[in-house]
């Protein structure tokens, strides 16, 4: 299934512009090591960047991209928001192992996402090296009060495309996928999506 996404809202970077902050967080989801295509990303973030921004990684080009687990963790997202409408009876979850309990294995070891890196294409006139950011307050609730910090982040805007190829070991679950992805129309994906940040629509390509 070749997929092509058009981002309706703003989308923004998710990775930490702290080179060693984003190498620890990624170790962390590694249970083994990281990858080295991540670290060459990693490498690749702008110095000035602040400590406390998140960014597109970007290749040796400076081209950003997003990877293809950040769209099989999308898919793991919609699916548990699909599984708790309750439109489906759990037998008919069981079916295709989409229950909560096995969606994340299933998802993990059955639907795969290529290319490993998907380049955004901005829209034209939008340089790929100077985009702008997304700046918004943070509120928290700690022992000592409320506490406000700044977030800052790197923005692809409205309008930019990618284009992924989606495969699935079980034909069953590709009507899944299509309603998975129908739900980021509503959810978005990225930095702060619950704000609608993110938010795209979709068209199958012909193969």
């Amino acid at each position: 299934m070749k997929v092509e996404i058009e981002f309706t809202e703003e989308l923004l970077g998710t990775r930490a512009g702290n080179k060693e902050l984003a190498c620890d967080y990624q170790a962390a989801k590694h249970p083994e090591q990281v990858q080295e295509d991540e670290l060459a990303a990693i490498e690749n973030i702008d110095e000035t960047i602040a400590k406390s921004s998140t960014v597109f990684d970007r290749d040796d080009a400076g081209r950003p991209f997003l990877w293809d687990y950040q769209f099989k963790g999308f898919f793991k997202e919609a699916c548990l928001a699909m599984i708790e409408t309750d439109t489906l009876t759990k037998e008919e979850l069981k079916k295709v192992r989409l229950t909560n309990y096995l969606y994340k294995r299933t998802i993990d070891k059955q639907v795969f996402v290529c290319p490993r890196m998907i380049f955004l294409d901005l829209p034209e006139g939008v340089d790929c090296q100077k985009l702008e950011f997304c700046e918004r307050p943070l509120r928290g609730q700690t022992m000592k009060g409320e506490r406000i910090s700044l977030a800052r982040s790197e923005v692809a805007p409205s309008g930019t495309k990618i284009v992924l190829e989606i495969k699935c070991m079980n034909k069953k679950h590709e009507p899944f996928i299509e309603q998975w992805l129908t739900y980021g129309a509503l959810s978005g994906m990225g930095q702060w999506r619950n704000s609608g940040k993110g938010r795209f629509v979709f068209r199958i390509l012909d193969e």
